[in-house]
């Protein structure tokens, strides 16, 4: 199965966090490429223990994937925006 989603990759520190969008999954890395990579392998360890506990379709319907006759569809992203709120 292949299946879509969003990386969003930012720095803290000297390390690197990316995170798979809508599936909320993270991993990190001394660099973006690295952090990408481990992020890919992170979402694929994710998928792959979610198909063994038969949960795999509950989460992908949580998070916003619809089931059609191409298989699974990530939701479609309008816009990413940053913002800012008073603490």
């Amino acid at each position: 199965m292949k299946l879509g989603y969003t990386v969003q990759i930012w720095q803290e520190g000297e390390h690197y966090i990316a995170h798979a969008l809508p599936l909320d999954v993270a991993s990190s890395g001394p660099t973006p490429a690295k952090a990408r990579a481990a992020l890919k392998e992170a979402v694929h360890l994710f998928l792959h223990t979610a198909k063994e506990e038969a949960t795999l379709e509950q989460i992908l319907e949580e998070s916003g994937y619809v089931h059609g006759a191409r298989g699974w569809t990530s939701p479609k992203w309008v816009k990413t925006e940053k913002a800012t709120v008073a603490a």
